[in-house]
């Protein structure tokens, strides 16, 4: 993987859909180009939380859908069942404690050697404790 690519996690994607701007490229301005990846677990954050956002962004649930559309539309999946078992164990070392719902994303962040991309400050401060510093900053 190239250090272009960056995994978007929960509360980024909360943040576009709030923001109502599902396109990820406009976050980080003009002339930003990384791929987007995303573990499929931020579909059950999406959906488990779909009302929220939804109130949040002011949506009814046609607009709600379309702008999950343009964000998902914009991210590449990846099955977490393909990242190796020592990947995860390490992600688990790196999170325990913080918060287990962050732990996906840091396993891929690993797996892809990526840049994680979150403005969770208690996540990065500990991961940062823990010798965890590969985050992409816009």
């Amino acid at each position: 993987m190239s250090a272009d690519g960056v995994i978007v996690d929960a509360n980024i994607a909360f943040k576009c859909l709030c923001s109502q701007r599902g396109d990820l490229r406009a976050r980080i301005g003009p002339g930003g180009h990384p791929k987007f990846f995303s573990p499929r677990f931020l579909f059950v954050e999406l959906f488990k939380h779909k009302e929220r956002l939804a109130r949040a962004a002011h949506f009814s649930e046609a607009e709600l859908l379309e702008a999950l559309y343009a964000l998902t539309s914009h991210l590449e999946f990846v099955n977490e069942a393909n990242i190796p078992v020592g990947t995860w164990v390490e992600a688990h070392r790196l999170c325990k404690g913080i918060d287990s719902d962050d732990t996906p994303y840091v396993a891929l962040t690993l797996h892809l050697d990526a840049r994680l991309w979150t403005e969770d400050d208690k996540l990065k401060s500990a991961l940062r404790a823990r010798g965890f510093d590969r985050f992409f900053e816009p």
